[in-house]
Protein backbone atom coordinates (compact mmCIF):
# COMPACT_ATOMS: atom_id res chain seq x y z
CA UNK A 1 0.00 0.00 0.00
CA UNK A 2 1.71 3.43 -1.01
CA UNK A 3 1.86 5.60 2.11
CA UNK A 4 0.73 9.16 1.29
CA UNK A 5 2.59 11.81 0.93
CA UNK A 6 4.44 13.74 4.41
CA UNK A 7 3.49 16.79 5.03
CA UNK A 8 7.21 17.94 6.01
CA UNK A 9 10.71 16.00 5.54
CA UNK A 10 13.48 16.69 8.64
CA UNK A 11 16.53 16.40 7.05
CA UNK A 12 19.42 16.03 9.03
CA UNK A 13 23.22 15.31 7.52
CA UNK A 14 25.51 13.58 9.90
CA UNK A 15 29.19 13.17 10.45
CA UNK A 16 30.75 11.27 13.09
CA UNK A 17 27.77 12.80 15.87
CA UNK A 18 27.06 8.91 18.29
CA UNK A 19 27.12 11.57 21.46
CA UNK A 20 24.42 13.42 20.42
CA UNK A 21 22.38 11.62 17.48
CA UNK A 22 19.27 9.81 19.85
CA UNK A 23 18.96 12.33 22.77
CA UNK A 24 18.32 14.84 20.04
CA UNK A 25 16.09 12.52 17.69
CA UNK A 26 14.12 11.35 21.02
CA UNK A 27 13.55 15.20 21.41
CA UNK A 28 12.50 16.13 17.76
CA UNK A 29 10.16 13.19 17.47
CA UNK A 30 8.61 14.37 21.10
CA UNK A 31 8.30 17.93 19.87
CA UNK A 32 6.70 16.76 16.58
CA UNK A 33 4.01 14.49 18.35
CA UNK A 34 3.10 16.62 21.10
CA UNK A 35 3.05 20.45 19.44
CA UNK A 36 3.20 19.45 15.76
CA UNK A 37 0.82 16.32 16.06
CA UNK A 38 -1.59 17.60 13.17
CA UNK A 39 1.63 17.50 10.81
CA UNK A 40 2.75 14.32 8.75
CA UNK A 41 6.08 13.74 8.63
CA UNK A 42 9.14 11.92 7.71
CA UNK A 43 12.42 11.95 9.74
CA UNK A 44 15.70 11.05 7.24
CA UNK A 45 19.18 10.99 8.50
CA UNK A 46 21.87 11.68 5.80
CA UNK A 47 25.45 9.27 7.73
CA UNK A 48 28.27 10.81 5.20
CA UNK A 49 30.45 8.10 6.13
CA UNK A 50 30.43 8.05 9.86
CA UNK A 51 33.04 5.79 11.68
CA UNK A 52 31.87 6.48 15.06
CA UNK A 53 28.64 4.19 15.24
CA UNK A 54 26.33 7.16 14.45
CA UNK A 55 24.10 5.25 11.79
CA UNK A 56 23.90 2.32 14.17
CA UNK A 57 22.75 4.32 17.13
CA UNK A 58 20.00 6.43 14.84
CA UNK A 59 18.67 2.75 13.97
CA UNK A 60 18.13 2.34 17.30
CA UNK A 61 15.29 4.35 17.30
CA UNK A 62 12.12 2.26 16.30
CA UNK A 63 9.85 4.67 14.93
CA UNK A 64 8.80 3.82 10.82
CA UNK A 65 9.05 7.50 10.21
CA UNK A 66 12.92 7.27 10.77
CA UNK A 67 14.92 6.71 7.67
CA UNK A 68 18.72 6.16 7.76
CA UNK A 69 20.45 7.11 4.39
CA UNK A 70 24.29 6.03 4.18
CA UNK A 71 27.54 7.22 1.94
CA UNK A 72 29.94 5.22 1.34
CA UNK A 73 32.36 7.47 2.69
CA UNK A 74 32.97 11.03 3.44
CA UNK A 75 31.73 13.92 0.73
CA UNK A 76 30.61 16.43 2.55
CA UNK A 77 28.40 18.45 4.74
CA UNK A 78 26.45 19.95 1.76
CA UNK A 79 26.72 16.77 -0.71
CA UNK A 80 24.71 15.07 2.70
CA UNK A 81 22.40 17.87 2.28
CA UNK A 82 21.87 17.07 -1.25
CA UNK A 83 21.15 13.43 -0.70
CA UNK A 84 18.74 15.03 1.96
CA UNK A 85 17.04 17.03 -0.46
CA UNK A 86 16.63 14.11 -3.50
CA UNK A 87 15.21 11.56 -1.44
CA UNK A 88 12.87 14.06 0.39
CA UNK A 89 8.98 13.36 -0.24
CA UNK A 90 7.63 15.73 1.48
CA UNK A 91 6.15 19.09 0.49
CA UNK A 92 8.33 21.29 2.88
CA UNK A 93 12.13 20.40 3.96
CA UNK A 94 13.39 21.26 7.27
CA UNK A 95 17.14 21.24 7.73
CA UNK A 96 18.81 20.93 10.90
CA UNK A 97 22.57 19.88 12.50
CA UNK A 98 22.86 16.52 14.13
CA UNK A 99 25.04 18.15 16.48
CA UNK A 100 23.01 19.53 19.68
CA UNK A 101 23.07 23.03 18.47
CA UNK A 102 19.71 23.88 17.22
CA UNK A 103 16.89 23.28 19.88
CA UNK A 104 13.65 20.78 18.36
CA UNK A 105 11.32 22.98 20.55
CA UNK A 106 12.11 25.83 17.99
CA UNK A 107 10.94 23.54 15.07
CA UNK A 108 7.02 24.81 15.32
CA UNK A 109 8.46 28.69 15.55
CA UNK A 110 9.52 28.19 11.86
CA UNK A 111 6.86 25.89 10.97
CA UNK A 112 4.29 28.72 11.49
CA UNK A 113 5.69 30.99 8.43
CA UNK A 114 5.76 28.09 5.90
CA UNK A 115 2.21 29.40 4.24
CA UNK A 116 3.56 32.59 3.87
CA UNK A 117 7.20 32.19 2.85
CA UNK A 118 9.60 30.57 0.47
CA UNK A 119 11.93 29.96 3.17
CA UNK A 120 12.33 30.61 6.91
CA UNK A 121 15.52 30.42 8.70
CA UNK A 122 16.48 30.36 12.48
CA UNK A 123 19.14 33.65 12.93
CA UNK A 124 20.96 33.02 15.91
CA UNK A 125 21.23 35.38 18.35
CA UNK A 126 23.81 37.02 20.59
CA UNK A 127 22.56 34.83 23.17
CA UNK A 128 23.78 31.38 21.27
CA UNK A 129 26.65 29.29 22.45
CA UNK A 130 28.96 30.14 19.68
CA UNK A 131 32.97 30.94 19.77
CA UNK A 132 33.70 34.81 19.24
CA UNK A 133 35.82 33.87 16.01
CA UNK A 134 32.83 32.63 14.15
CA UNK A 135 30.86 35.10 15.81
CA UNK A 136 33.11 37.65 13.91
CA UNK A 137 32.96 36.29 10.59
CA UNK A 138 29.73 35.92 10.83
CA UNK A 139 28.86 39.33 10.81
CA UNK A 140 31.47 39.73 7.91
CA UNK A 141 29.60 37.23 5.93
CA UNK A 142 26.28 38.53 6.73
CA UNK A 143 27.79 42.21 6.18
CA UNK A 144 28.90 41.38 2.55
CA UNK A 145 25.51 39.02 2.19
CA UNK A 146 23.33 42.13 2.29
CA UNK A 147 25.02 43.68 -0.14
CA UNK A 148 25.13 41.72 -2.74
CA UNK A 149 21.33 41.29 -1.87
CA UNK A 150 20.36 44.63 -1.58
CA UNK A 151 18.94 43.47 1.34
CA UNK A 152 19.49 42.61 5.11
CA UNK A 153 20.71 39.14 5.81
CA UNK A 154 20.76 38.47 9.38
CA UNK A 155 22.15 34.72 9.16
CA UNK A 156 23.96 33.49 6.24
CA UNK A 157 25.59 30.69 7.85
CA UNK A 158 22.39 28.75 9.40
CA UNK A 159 21.89 25.34 8.75
CA UNK A 160 18.26 25.60 10.96
CA UNK A 161 16.08 26.23 7.76
CA UNK A 162 12.60 25.25 6.48
CA UNK A 163 12.03 25.33 2.76
CA UNK A 164 9.49 24.58 0.19
CA UNK A 165 10.53 20.99 -1.55
CA UNK A 166 9.97 22.11 -4.64
CA UNK A 167 12.15 25.17 -4.63
CA UNK A 168 15.05 23.08 -2.79
CA UNK A 169 14.97 20.65 -5.54
CA UNK A 170 15.21 23.22 -8.18
CA UNK A 171 18.65 24.79 -6.50
CA UNK A 172 20.18 21.29 -5.14
CA UNK A 173 22.62 21.50 -8.46
CA UNK A 174 24.13 24.80 -7.48
CA UNK A 175 24.86 23.84 -3.47
CA UNK A 176 28.71 22.50 -2.74
CA UNK A 177 29.81 19.38 -0.96
CA UNK A 178 30.63 21.75 1.48
CA UNK A 179 29.63 23.45 5.17
CA UNK A 180 28.78 26.33 2.52
CA UNK A 181 25.46 25.31 1.17
CA UNK A 182 23.47 27.51 3.21
CA UNK A 183 24.52 30.40 1.62
CA UNK A 184 24.11 29.42 -1.94
CA UNK A 185 20.22 28.69 -0.63
CA UNK A 186 20.16 32.11 0.63
CA UNK A 187 21.29 34.11 -2.27
CA UNK A 188 19.94 31.67 -4.42
CA UNK A 189 16.54 32.83 -2.62
CA UNK A 190 16.98 36.27 -3.13
CA UNK A 191 17.96 36.41 -6.50
CA UNK A 192 14.93 34.54 -7.39
CA UNK A 193 12.65 36.77 -5.69
CA UNK A 194 11.04 33.94 -3.50
CA UNK A 195 10.53 35.31 0.38
CA UNK A 196 12.71 34.89 3.01
CA UNK A 197 12.04 35.22 6.80
CA UNK A 198 14.03 35.31 9.73
CA UNK A 199 13.24 33.96 12.70
CA UNK A 200 15.66 34.63 16.16
CA UNK A 201 17.25 31.35 17.66
CA UNK A 202 19.60 30.69 21.11
CA UNK A 203 21.39 28.07 19.81
CA UNK A 204 23.37 25.30 22.70
CA UNK A 205 26.88 23.83 22.41
CA UNK A 206 27.58 21.37 20.04
CA UNK A 207 28.36 18.25 21.76
CA UNK A 208 31.48 16.62 20.49
CA UNK A 209 34.44 18.80 18.04
CA UNK A 210 33.10 20.72 15.67
CA UNK A 211 34.23 19.30 12.63
CA UNK A 212 34.59 23.15 10.79
CA UNK A 213 38.39 24.29 10.54
CA UNK A 214 38.89 28.53 10.84
CA UNK A 215 41.47 28.77 8.36
CA UNK A 216 40.71 26.12 5.82
CA UNK A 217 37.08 26.17 5.90
CA UNK A 218 36.83 29.92 6.19
CA UNK A 219 39.34 31.18 3.20
CA UNK A 220 36.97 28.11 1.56
CA UNK A 221 34.06 29.97 2.22
CA UNK A 222 35.04 33.44 1.24
CA UNK A 223 35.79 31.49 -1.95
CA UNK A 224 32.64 29.85 -2.42
CA UNK A 225 30.72 33.26 -1.84
CA UNK A 226 32.63 35.50 -4.30
CA UNK A 227 31.67 32.87 -6.61
CA UNK A 228 28.10 32.57 -5.56
CA UNK A 229 28.06 36.65 -5.55
CA UNK A 230 29.22 36.80 -9.18
CA UNK A 231 26.48 33.91 -10.15
CA UNK A 232 23.82 35.74 -9.10
CA UNK A 233 24.75 39.03 -8.97
CA UNK A 234 27.50 40.09 -10.94
CA UNK A 235 27.31 43.54 -11.58
CA UNK A 236 27.43 43.70 -7.46
CA UNK A 237 31.17 42.51 -7.70
CA UNK A 238 32.58 44.03 -10.84
CA UNK A 239 31.26 47.18 -10.49
CA UNK A 240 33.18 48.47 -7.08
CA UNK A 241 36.18 46.54 -8.76
CA UNK A 242 35.86 48.68 -11.58
CA UNK A 243 35.60 51.95 -9.67
CA UNK A 244 38.36 51.40 -7.46
CA UNK A 245 41.02 50.25 -10.49
CA UNK A 246 39.71 53.40 -12.19
CA UNK A 247 40.16 55.90 -9.80
CA UNK A 248 43.92 53.75 -8.99
CA UNK A 249 44.68 54.74 -12.35
CA UNK A 250 43.34 58.53 -12.55
CA UNK A 251 44.64 59.17 -8.85
CA UNK A 252 48.17 57.75 -9.84
CA UNK A 253 48.28 59.79 -12.88
CA UNK A 254 46.93 62.74 -11.63
CA UNK A 255 49.74 62.55 -8.47
CA UNK A 256 52.84 61.96 -11.33
CA UNK A 257 51.43 65.00 -12.87
CA UNK A 258 50.49 67.29 -9.88
CA UNK A 259 53.50 66.17 -7.53
CA UNK A 260 56.41 64.81 -9.65
CA UNK A 261 56.00 66.83 -12.59
CA UNK A 262 56.23 63.88 -14.88
CA UNK A 263 54.07 63.05 -17.75
CA UNK A 264 50.94 60.89 -17.38
CA UNK A 265 51.96 57.69 -18.39
CA UNK A 266 50.77 54.55 -20.11
CA UNK A 267 50.37 52.79 -16.87
CA UNK A 268 47.46 55.47 -15.66
CA UNK A 269 46.00 54.21 -18.75
CA UNK A 270 46.17 50.78 -18.90
CA UNK A 271 44.33 50.88 -15.68
CA UNK A 272 41.71 53.45 -16.83
CA UNK A 273 41.26 51.02 -19.71
CA UNK A 274 41.20 48.15 -17.56
CA UNK A 275 38.46 49.35 -15.34
CA UNK A 276 36.28 49.71 -18.40
CA UNK A 277 37.01 46.18 -19.30
CA UNK A 278 35.83 44.78 -16.21
CA UNK A 279 32.77 47.01 -16.21
CA UNK A 280 31.79 45.65 -19.11
CA UNK A 281 32.92 42.24 -18.25
CA UNK A 282 30.14 42.41 -15.46
CA UNK A 283 27.88 43.60 -17.60
CA UNK A 284 27.72 40.72 -19.98
CA UNK A 285 28.22 38.23 -16.42
CA UNK A 286 24.61 39.89 -15.93
CA UNK A 287 23.41 39.71 -19.13
CA UNK A 288 24.19 35.74 -19.17
CA UNK A 289 22.73 35.66 -15.68
CA UNK A 290 19.55 36.96 -16.62
CA UNK A 291 19.35 34.84 -19.85
CA UNK A 292 20.07 31.50 -17.24
CA UNK A 293 16.99 32.35 -15.40
CA UNK A 294 15.05 33.11 -18.45
CA UNK A 295 15.66 29.41 -19.16
CA UNK A 296 14.46 28.57 -16.35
Amino acid sequence: MTQPQPTLTIVLPMYNEAASIKTLLHALLDVMDTQLAHVSFELLIVDDGSSDGSAENARQINDPRLRVHQHPYNIGNGAAVKTGIRLAQGEYILLMDADGQHKPSDVPRLLEHIDQYDLVVGARTGESETAVHRDLANAIYNLFASYVCSQKIEDLTSGFRVIRADIAKSLVHLLPNTFSYPTTITLAIVRNGYSLKYIPIVTEKRIGKSKIKLLRDGSRFFMILFKIATLFSPLRIFVPVSIATFLLGLGYGAFKVLFLGMRYGPTSANLMITAVMIFLIGLVSEQITYLRYARQ
